[in-house]
Order: C-alpha cells, then sequence, then structure tokens
C-alpha cells in the first residue's frame, strides 16, 4: 500500500510538469528502495538518564547498518506523550516498535493494539505487563541488586544498615533490582533502615532525602542509590556534611561521574551494563521479528498474565581494581576522563602499564 502511494504521488508530480522529461528514471527506483527499508519505531521515555543517548545512537546505528529505518522519540516522562507516540507509529504502519516503558503497567492497551495490527513489540531494557510482547531485553536485574550489595558487604566497613533510595516502582526493573540487593542483605543480616523511591528517577529527591533525614542517615553505614544519577545527587548532599566517603554509596549504570567517584573514593562500586551489547542485540532482534524470522531466547518472563521470549544479558560490578579493563578499555569511557580530578593517579597507572610493557 505504501509503495502503490507512493508511485501515485509520483504519477501525479510527472501529469503536473508536463510529463516524463524531466524526471529521472532512478525517482521510482529510491522510492521503492525506501519503502522496502524494514521501519522501527522507538519511544524513549527521556534521555534524562545519561546512558539512554547512548542506547539511542548505538540502536540507530546498528539498524541502520543493517538496512532498516529508525523513527525515534522522546516522551519526556509524560506517560499520554508515549502512549500517543505509540498511537502515531501504529498510524504510520511500523514494522516493528521498540519501547522503554516509563510506566510497565500502563501500556498493555496501546501495546495490543499494535499488534493486532501485525506490528512487532520489543519490550527494551523495562518489561511492560500484561501486554504479550514479542521480547523483552534487558539484563539480569536481579543479579544488579546482588552486585550493588555485595558491593557493600565487601566494602571493608563494618556494615550494620544500610538506607535504599530507588527508582520509581513504576519501572519494573526496581523491583527486581531491590529484591536482589535485600536477598543479600538478609543474608549478612543488615538492616534496612529505611527505603525510598524516586518518582519519574529525579535524581534531586535522593539529595532531598539526605537533607531532611539527618537522624536516619547518621545511623546508615551505607546508601544504595537506584542509579549513578541519583548516587551523584546523594553524594553531593553527603560532602556538605563532610559524610562523603565516610558513608559507603553505591550505584549503576556506570556514569562517567560515578566512574570518577570510585576513583576517588566517594562511592565504592557501580554496575556496568553494557549497553552497546544490549542495543546491536535488541537492532538485531527487531530486524528479525520485522522480517517475520524467529528470535532465539535465554529464557521466558511472566509478565504478569503470561510468559514472554526474554533476553537477559549480564551486568559486570565495577570497582576501582577493575576500572581500567572493564571501563577504560572497553572504550565506554576515556581514561582522562576518569581520572580527570585524580591526575597523579592516572599518572601512576601509565606508569605502571609502561614497566609491565
Amino acid at each position: 500500500m505504501k509503495r502503490w502511494m507512493l508511485y501515485a504521488a509520483l504519477l501525479l508530480c510527472l501529469l503536473l510538469s508536463g510529463g516524463c522529461a524531466g524526471v529521472e528514471e532512478g525517482a521510482i527506483e529510491e522510492a521503492d528502495e525506501q519503502t522496502d527499508r524494514l521501519q522501527i519505531g522507538m519511544s524513549f521515555d527521556s534521555f534524562v538518564i545519561e546512558r539512554w543517548q547512548r542506547d539511542r545512537d548505538i540502536f540507530v546505528s546498528t539498524a541502520k547498518e543493517m538496512g532498516a529505518e529508525v523513527n525515534v522519540q522522546n516522551a519526556s516522562g509524560n506517560l499520554e506523550e508515549q502512549v500517543a507516540q505509540i498511537e502515531y507509529f501504529i498510524d504510520k504502519e511500523m514494522d516493528v516498535i521498540v519501547i522503554i516503558c516509563i510506566d510497565s503497567d500502563s501500556l498493555a492497551d496501546v501495546v495490543r493494539k499494535a499488534k493486532s495490527e501485525g506490528i512487532k513489540v520489543i519490550a527494551y531494557d523495562r518489561l511492560i505487563k500484561n501486554s504479550d510482547v514479542d521480547l523483552y531485553i534487558s539484563f539480569d536485574n536481579e543479579a544488579v541488586g546482588e552486585m550493588m550489595a555485595q558491593g557493600i558487604v565487601n566494602s571493608g566497613q563494618d556494615v550494620k544498615s544500610v538506607l535504599m533510595l530507588g527508582g520509581p516502582l513504576a519501572d519494573n526493573n526496581v523491583s527486581l533490582v531491590e529484591k536482589g540487593f535485600r536477598r543479600v542483605m538478609q543474608e549478612h543480616q543488615i538492616e534496612v533502615l529505611d527505603a525510598i523511591h524516586a518518582d519519574g528517577w529525579k535524581a534531586e529527591l535522593g539529595g532531598e532525602y539526605i537533607y531532611s533525614h539527618a537522624d536516619v542517615v547518621s545511623r546508615a553505614d551505607a546508601i544504595m542509590c537506584g542509579n549513578d544519577d541519583i548516587a551523584t545527587a546523594v553524594v553531593r548532599a553527603l560532602s556538605e556534611r563532610r559524610l562523603a566517603g565516610k558513608i559507603g554509596v553505591v550505584g549503576q549504570d556506570a556514569d562517567l561521574a560515578a566512574c570518577q567517584r570510585i576513583v576517588q573514593g566517594t562511592q565504592i562500586m557501580t554496575v556496568y551494563k553494557p549497553v552497546e551489547k544490549l542495543a546491536q542485540k535488541a537492532a538485531e532482534c527487531a530486524i528479525a521479528l520485522g522480517e517475520g524470522r524467529d528470535v532465539e531466547t535465554d529464557s521466558v518472563i511472566y509478565d504478569g498474565s503470561g510468559l514472554v521470549p526474554y533476553v537477559a544479558l549480564e551486568p559486570i560490578s565495577v570497582y576501582k581494581d577493575n576500572m581500567d579493563d572493564v571501563i577504560i578499555n572497553s572504550g565506554f569511557h576515556l581514561k582522562e576522563d576518569v581520572y580527570l580530578n585524580m591526575p597523579e593517579l592516572r599518572m601512576e597507572k601509565s606508569e605502571t602499564e609502561a614497566v609491565e610493557d
């Protein structure tokens, strides 16, 4: 249908221009090539979290290299806007829609509508509940929580109590991360003094908690932050109270600022999720589904109403000791950026590397 509409438009242009004398033969071929390309719609929660821009760039470049066109939309944290974007993709008859959802519980109806139109749907990084998506691709989120907890346990401090300053429960990953975290805390008999959830992943809510709950914070030996963005606000608030480095902080996403804090000693660890692998794999799966091919998955996951195919990638714990191996050698961040505030440590490492060579 799309191809014939373009043909009709080109024919109309020919008639209006007085014939075919001024039209190149390649025009129809070019239009035909464009309509034959797989069309992928991609709706992001927002780009507030540092990593999402990297996910977008890798997904788009991978898909384009494989011959697909990607239409990226940013919902800016607005659920109604994200629903409207998915409706737009349906109207545009996309072959595949990839969704980084704002709310795991609120997109089932529009996802089912897309599927009823024969459009394949992928839940990217965050599960969309009760929607029977064609594929869910993410990291092992319970493992992320376990790694954060283990980072606190292995910190060398005598940790007896912690705070949990997590992300919004509307994000299904949050409950999975917290499940893994609490399991390790219970195993080591570490008390969780309090737990909050930052609505919309607003990092400033983590900092506000530090300012407004001084009594609870003073009793905590460590703080689990839902991501490194929240950790940034938390460490900033702790610094003003001269507690940065005294109360251990852990996070996830391996943001540059978090990696800098780890080498400085104001954050214990972060969890690196190789987003380049996730985005590349997701693009490959999107194209396969769009072309009607099956996608092999590691397992299935229950979305609240049934089992959906699940591709789970493994996260990696990042500490000061393995920063170079995991983050710098992979090209995720540049060495000069990670050690920006610790030039003497960067020089020391460079000299050690030179001797080993």
